[in-house]
């Protein structure tokens, strides 16, 4: 196990490396300098100059990014060049917002992508079935901020029963918290509801033609504990791991969402850090967005390693 986990990381971390080298020369490729953001309309000669050797934009890219990740392996992200605010608190105070969202998203497409999925291979042929992948399909093909828009206008606008936008932490008020970001966390789990659903039927469909299922409906077994206990146990494993990839996914790919909905999470924060050219704030949130997806991966990794026999006797 600990050798599968080694192996693992071994790929991680160069991955990691290299998506730090990409962030940085990207970043330093967009038009625009930062200097002069922060120097103001006046842009006294001598204020820029300052600027530019307090935060070393005068030295070579190479010293630069040297710079930067070995403060950044100390915890230093840097400081923002907007606020002022160390980067790494912005992120502990971001992360736990986009941690919330991702979470209910998740749990809404689990519980509704994986039922489908079951009841769309078990009814196979059937009208139900036909159902369940249209709705995948549209799950899939609608646009997150379209559907985001028309939930504000329908729910928020025209019925009052939920806020539009804002966001209020589940430690001061719970119910406010809740009602704030359910709509962002329907639109992003109806999409990856309809993946889940996917993959979830394609895998049962597989295991319900397999000899021991056969076997277990010989048997006399009743077929909600032949599909549950015998099928779906083992049509869990890519379910399980593509999971862990999907919610990877989601703690890096909620800019929109956050957006519509105005929720101070990562995307808000990425997207503000773009506008006003604050780079140290781009790089260290791409940079846990990465760590994060890279973890996910780990995670899916190891859950595979645990629930697959056959890769751990090969071991």
């Amino acid at each position: 196990m600990l050798s599968f986990i080694a192996r693992r990381l071994a790929i991680a971390i160069p991955t990691l490396i290299l998506v730090s080298m990409f962030v940085f020369a990207l970043q330093k490729l967009l038009p625009g300098d930062p200097a002069l953001v922060l120097a103001g309309e006046e842009r006294d000669p001598e204020v820029l100059e300052y600027i530019r050797e307090k935060y070393r934009l005068n030295e070579p890219i190479i010293y630069q990014y040297f710079y930067w990740v070995t403060a950044m392996l100390q915890g230093d992200f840097g400081i923002s060049l907007r606020t002022n605010q160390p980067v790494i608190e912005l992120i502990a105070n971001k992360l736990p917002v986009t941690i919330q969202l991702a979470i209910m998203a998740m749990t809404i497409a689990l519980l509704i992508g994986i039922p489908a999925g079951i009841l769309s291979a078990v009814k196979k042929g059937t009208p139900v079935d036909y159902a369940a992948n249209f709705v995948a399909l549209s799950g899939l093909s609608i646009p997150n901020f379209w559907l985001g828009i028309m939930l504000i206008m329908l729910v928020s606008v025209q019925l009052g029963w939920l806020p539009a936008s804002g966001y209020e932490s589940p430690f001061v008020d719970p119910v406010r918290s809740f009602e704030t970001m359910i709509m962002p966390a329907f639109v992003l789990g109806t999409a990856l509801a309809a993946t889940l659903m996917r993959h979830t039927r394609s895998a049962m469909l597989g295991v319900l033609k397999a000899d021991y299922v056969r076997t277990a409906r010989a048997k006399g077994l009743h077929e909600r504990v032949v599909v549950i206990k015998h099928a779906f146990r083992n049509a869990l494993l890519p379910i399980v791991t593509l999971s862990a990839l999907l919610f990877g996914e989601l703690l890096a790919g909620a800019v929109l969402t956050e957006q519509i909905f105005t929720i101070p999470g990562f995307g808000k924060l990425i997207v503000d850090a773009v506008f006003t050219r604050d780079y140290a704030v781009v790089q260290g949130v791409v940079m846990c967005t990465a760590a994060g997806f890279i973890l996910m991966n780990l995670i899916a990794d190891v859950l595979y390693f645990l629930l697959n026999p056959r890769m751990r006797s090969s071991l």
